[in-house]
Formats: structure tokens, sequence, C-alpha cells
């Protein structure tokens, strides 16, 4: 058995693949990297043979129709035989250092995780700013723990694809299936397993750079914009993808989390609609604070009247205008975009 699985899922992605898989082929024993070329029309396909021909040990590749990132990364993990799966998007990398470390770590555990958790860094490359998000207040660096034993996590802490490393029969045992033709899906990758989640090991590692600055990405606040539908159904689909009164039997940190990061998904479509600033948006915006209402009422007024979200819902052309105030102020400190 392979030590870690990457998945890399590709779509016309020629550009910039390559800095990402020769990150991760600085290691290559114990490590299964699988490539899923998902329909591109460019040389993406032609450069993922590439590494497999060169690489028959450590490379796969899948060429598949083009279904979306979920698509790729549910085509990875159906493959994967690692003990661990991470999913690397394909203008990502990871840092050399820290990669060598992890591989390490792992080839020296006495127990099996379900989840480890590395740090990230905010890479804008062209203007040679980062920002690395740590966890160092929340988790006891390099010993193993449960979600009663952690810390809390502070507003511009929450835990994102590229923080997290599942054990992979944990994933496959869980039975997620991320929707397809669906951007914003990383979102339900990094919440539906967590409730399955007993233990935690926290590396102190920076492993993962996130890329920012392509104007096509789809963090940009204008493409977020025209994808508005799509981010409203990752919402929905995280807000119902546990079930919180189990899980605070179960620990009530964890389930405190879980609420926290559905205000935040919450947050971010108010938000966007909001920017939209269309009567139609505005439709959309009530309805998705109506339709969390209908299915859990409870939620829906922890949401509102107990979280960050609930800001982002205020009454009124004031209470929207100091929504956007707000975000627009938070994103000049962060930089998330």
């Amino acid at each position: 058995m392979k030590d870690l699985t990457f998945v890399v899922p590709c779509y016309n992605s020629e550009s910039y693949m390559e800095r990402c898989i020769d990150s991760l082929l600085l290691e290559r024993d114990g490590v299964e990297i699988i490539i899923v070329d998902d329909g591109s029309t460019d040389r993406t396909g032609r450069i993922a043979d590439g590494y497999a021909a060169k690489y028959p040990d450590t490379v796969r590749v899948v060429h598949q129709e083009n279904g979306g990132h979920g698509a790729g990364v549910n085509t990875g993990l159906s493959l994967a035989s690692g003990r661990y799966f991470k999913v690397v998007d394909s203008d990502d990398w990871l840092g050399r250092e820290a990669y060598h470390l992890l591989l390490a770590a792992i080839r020296g555990l006495k127990e099996a995780p379900d989840l480890l958790i590395c740090n990230y860094v905010y890479d804008h490359l062209e203007e040679g700013k980062t920002r690395t998000i740590r966890y160092r207040n929340v988790f006891p660096a390099g010993r193993v723990c449960r979600w009663e034993q952690t810390g809390r996590f502070l507003p511009s802490q929450y835990l994102v694809m590229h923080a997290l490393v599942f054990r992979t029969q944990l994933l496959k045992k869980t039975g997620m299936r991320l929707p397809r033709h669906t951007f914003y899906v990383d979102n339900i990758f990094a919440n539906q397993p967590l409730a399955s989640v007993d233990k935690i090991l926290y590396l102190d590692l920076d492993l993962y750079h996130y890329y920012l600055g392509r104007e096509d990405q789809s963090v940009n606040k204008e493409v977020l914009k025209k994808r508005i539908d799509q981010q409203i159904r990752v919402t929905k689909l995280v807000s119902e993808c546990a079930d919180l009164e189990k899980v605070r039997e179960k620990s009530h940190k964890l389930e405190k989390y879980l609420c926290r990061n559905i205000s935040v998904m919450m947050a971010i479509s108010s938000i966007h609609l909001l920017l939209i600033a269309t009567p139609e948006a505005y439709r959309k915006r009530r309805e998705l604070w109506e339709s969390v209402k209908r299915k859990n009422s409870k939620l829906y007024y922890r949401l509102k009247y107990r979280s960050l979200s609930g800001w982002t819902y205020l009454p009124g052309k004031w209470g929207g205008l100091l929504t956007v105030f707000g975000y627009r102020l938070a994103n000049r400190i962060y930089r998330f975009q």
C-alpha cells in the first residue's frame, strides 16, 4: 500500500499544471499521483500522459468526459490506494521541505489518525505576497487528539481542502460523492467527512501553496458573481451534510465548528448576492435563508441571531450597504480574493 495518494483534477491546465505535478514528484517512494484529465481541450492530456510515461510507478492518468472538479475528485478517490488522500488543484503546489516532513510523519505513525492537518499559504505569486494560515492555537502540534481537546478557531481560521489530508478508507466509508458540473465543491469535501473523524494529527508545516491571481479563478469576485447559483447550491448542501444534533452528542466543539462553517458559507453567498444588486439577486438571497428555515428552524435562528452570517442578512437598504462595507474592509485586511 502506498503512503499517500494525490489527486490532481485538471481542466485546460497546460499553462500551470507542471509546476503542481513537479512539486509532487519531489517524493516518489510511497507516493501515488492520479492526474484526472477532465475533458480538456488543450494540451493538458498530453502533458499528463508524458508524466505517466516517465514515472509509470508513481503517476497514473485518467481521461474522462468533462464533469467538473467534483467528478475529478470522485474518480481519484475511487482509484486511490494510499493510506492517506489529498487533493491538489492543478494551479497550486506543495512546499518542498514541508512535503518531505509530511511523508516522514506518515511513515512514522504508530496509529492511524482519521485526519492530518497542515498549514496552507495564500500565495499571490506575481505580487510576491503570501499569507499563511496556521492552527497552532487550535490543535496540539505533533500529537494525536480528539475534537474535545481542540482550542478555539480564530475568525480567519477554518478547515479548507488545502489544509486537509484524510485517511482514504474513512473517505470511502462515508460514501462521499461530490456533485458534477458544480464549482465550490471543495467546501463539501472539507465538511461532510468531519462528522466521521475521531482522531486528528496537526503537523505545523506550511505545506500547501494556494495560488491567487488568475482572472478566471473560481474565487475571483466577478467569477463568483457569475456562478452564484452554484455557490448557493453548495451552501445548501453544506448546511445539510451533517445532523448537527447527532454531532453534538459526539462532540460539542465539532458541532460548533460545523455550524460556524455553515455560517461562513451563508455569509459568502449573501454578500455576493448583495454585490450583484439586482432584484433577482435579492430574491435569491431571501430564498436561500428561507430554505434553511424550512429545513432546520433551529439552525436558521442560530445562523441569523447568533453567528457571523446574521450580519449579512440585515434588513433594508442600509443593512445591505453595511454588509458590503464590512466585506470590502475584511478583504483589504485578509486578501482572500
